[in-house]
Formats: C-alpha cells, structure tokens, sequence
C-alpha cells in the first residue's frame, strides 16, 4: 500500500525568522539613505554624501538602525571606535586598514565644514595622535535631532544661514590655541598646540639664535601640516631635493657663517637622532653642498636619560631648559680644556 507522504507544516514563527534578518537589513538601508539624505541638506558635495560619509555620520551620532533621530547623541569617538560601532550596530566591517578612508572621505570634510569637532576635550592634542577623537558640534546636533520632523526644514535654514559664523568660531579657536613662533628676521609662523611642538618652537626661538646666528630656517615640520614652512629654493640651492613622502628631520637650520646644515629632531616620546636614523638622514641628504650636524633636541635632562643608550656617536643634543649648552656625542673631538680652566696667559 503506497503511503501518502506527510505534508510539511511551516509555521508563522519559522516564516518570521526568515524574514527577521530581511527587516534587520531593510532597516539598515533605510537609516543610511536618511543619513545621506541629511549630507545632501547640509550641502556636502557627492564624494562627503557617500556611503562612508552615511555611515561615518551615523557612528558620531551614536545612532543605531531603529532609534529615532531625536535620540541621537555626541559620544567622542576616533576612527577606531567608529569602525568597530559601524560592526556592531549595522553590520559593516571595514578593515583597519581602511582608518585613512574614513579619516579622508568623511571626517575631514565634517571637521572643515563644522559639523564635526576635532578633540574637543584636549585642545592641546597633535591631530596625528592615537588619541584622537571627533564629536558632533552642539548645533550640528541640535538640528540633526529634528531630522524628519515637521521642524526640519526651518531649522536646516536658521542652520545653514549661520553655519559660516559657526565655522570662523571654531576656526578663531583653534588659532587661539596655536604657537605664535618668531624667527630671528622678524618673520612668524604659528604651530599647532600640543605634541613636540612646544619644543620646535623652543629649538627656533633659543636654540637657533644661540648656536646658528644668521642661520636660515629652512624646514619646520608640523603635527597638522608636514610643510609647515619649507624654503625648497634654499636648499636646491644647496645640492638637496626633497621628496614629499622622505621622513624629514623636524627642523632644518642653515648655518650660513661655517656653512653647516644642521638636521634637528625634537624628541618628547620618540625618535631621536641614534645610529639607523643618522644613517637615514646622512642617505637622505647626500649631495649636500653644507656639512651636515645631526641634533637631538630634549626639553630636559629627564626626557633625555630614556634615549641616551640609542643616541648616536658624531652627533649632537640640546636640552631646552639649559639652551646654552650642547652634549656632543663626538669622541676626542672636543677634548681639551676650556677657556674658564685655562691657565694665564
């Protein structure tokens, strides 16, 4: 006798599992359209209204698929932290090498056009730091909260009508907190707050007047901008070219009177002048028409005892709080009585 074979009962619950995840998705997508939507409102050009700009704005929000936009928050967050939100809350993992992505497509634009604060909590903080983190600005926030609200539209005007001012604030700001830097001609540059840079300042404002008068300054480097000041003409005109992508020194110093170029690393947790690096800035500046003086610069006795194992034999240190004094690392080279020991004449 042939049996007839059972019928198959699909329940509501499974049909509602399968679906769960199709829902989950559908919410996602929808999350990410409105936070692109909200891009294009705030007039950000299509390369700052993508998907990593969406989703980079969503992760500063603290905004998960299904809250509402009214809920949305100001936590501070670096690259990292919104990477690993962005896999948690909505699935999207992108690989740690993908941090410069999200830095340069989305959170870059979102600081130059004041949506976004870069280290509020640290004014002081190098933006090159692991430490850094970004928060959506107060205003950005407020108006963000009324996205798809009957409020919207009048308070994406009132917004957008005052962004520029907001803008020149955070700007003016910043500038506040930067290092105000004169050379010894007179002319000034300003560095960004935080970092070695307190030490840049000191190796250009005492350093250099005290050891290379009448010397030339020829590259400063800066946390913010790697070309903070660059005399390129200066140094062709001593045999050297440098490529954009070299490791530089942090400040070049053209002693005109005995013709030296001195290359100069101010060190406050790395990097001073020990035998690889003095190989690699020898390579980097072979050609050089000048004699090269290689200097490690600390800001104190202290900051120096950690590194003088790694410094460099045939080279130089300066420590800024005693700035008339120089510790060569040079052999019998300066062996000798000095002047104040010196019998009469």
């Amino acid at each position: 006798m042939l049996r007839r074979p059972k019928s198959i009962n699909l329940s509501t619950n499974t049909f509602m599992a399968a679906e769960k995840p199709l829902r989950k998705a559908a919410v996602r997508k929808n999350r990410l359209a409105e936070a692109i939507q909200a891009l294009t409102a705030l007039q950000f050009g299509p390369k700052q209204r993508n998907e990593v700009a969406g989703y980079t704005l969503l992760a500063l929000l603290d905004l998960a698929p299904d809250v509402a936009w009214s809920a949305a928050r100001d936590p501070l967050r670096g690259i990292t932290p919104i990477i690993d939100y962005l896999a948690e809350a909505y699935g999207i993992h992108y690989a740690p090498n993908t941090r410069e992505t999200l830095r340069d497509d989305a959170v870059k634009y979102f600081v130059e056009e004041g949506l976004v604060m870069r280290n509020p909590d640290v004014t002081g903080r190098p933006t090159n730091s692991a430490k850094t983190v970004y928060q959506i600005e107060p205003n950005a926030l407020a108006l963000l909260r009324k996205f798809g609200t009957l409020e919207w539209p009048s308070a994406l005007r009132d917004y957008l009508a005052t962004r520029e001012m907001l803008k020149h604030e955070l700007v003016r700001k910043r500038n506040l907190a930067r290092l105000p830097v004169t050379f010894a001609d007179g002319s000034e540059i300003s560095l960004s707050p935080g970092g070695q840079n307190h030490l840049i300042k000191a190796i250009l404002e005492n350093f250099c007047s005290i050891f290379t008068p009448g010397g030339v300054i020829l590259y400063v480097g800066d946390t913010e901008n790697k070309f903070q000041h660059l005399a390129a003409t200066n140094l062709a005109a001593l045999g050297v070219t440098l490529d954009s992508a070299a490791k530089m020194p942090d400040v070049i110093v053209h002693h005109r009177a005995k013709n030296w170029l001195l290359l100069i690393e101010a060190v406050t947790s790395a990097g001073p002048v020990d035998g690889k690096r003095r190989k690699e800035l020898k390579g980097l500046f072979a050609g050089c028409k000048a004699g090269l003086v290689f200097v490690t610069a600390f800001e104190t006795r202290r900051a120096m005892q950690t590194f003088v194992s790694q410094i460099a034999w045939e080279s130089e240190v300066w420590i800024a709080e005693d700035p008339e004094h120089m510790i060569h690392f040079n052999g019998d080279r300066f062996l000798g009585p000095y002047p104040d020991v010196m019998p009469p004449a």
